[in-house]
């Protein structure tokens, strides 16, 4: 696969109907897939080597992202998104990969400003439940 434009990476957010909206002003994205192990290793485990147990274990994805607000309804949204504390459908573009859909919570809201620049922002979402995902 060749090199990708960051800028394809895209997070969105359920529009309350059937469909997404862009999560505004994300310059940077970040999308992790974890599984916990089930350690299984017993006295008699083949040379002492650690066995798992496969199929089981919590299953999660983080999202991260930061960048600026574009528009005061964006903010608005994911500010009280953020204070209801809701779980919604998001959708994760990744390209030439595939779609990943589900419920994610927002986990983490950030606002930082330097004196002599824009007020930027970083927020976290963790998945609230089983995700899908649709290859392109």
């Amino acid at each position: 696969m060749p090199a990708q434009k960051g800028k394809d990476l895209l997070i969105k957010i359920s529009d309350g109907g059937n469909g997404f909206v862009a999560v505004a002003g994300l310059r940077t994205r970040q999308i992790a897939f974890n599984a916990e192990t089930v350690d299984v290793t017993h006295a008699e485990s083949a040379g002492r080597w650690r066995e798992l147990l496969a199929g089981v274990g919590v299953r999660r994805a983080s999202i991260s992202g930061s960048g600026v607000f574009k528009d005061e309804a964006s903010d608005a949204r994911m500010r009280q998104v953020f204070f209801d504390g809701d779980i919604l459908a998001y959708q994760i573009v990744i390209p030439d990969f595939g779609r990943i859909e589900g419920p994610f919570q927002v986990t983490s809201l950030e606002y930082r400003g330097d004196h002599a620049g824009e007020v930027t922002f970083e927020m976290a979402f963790e998945s609230a439940g089983a995700l899908t995902f649709v290859a392109l």
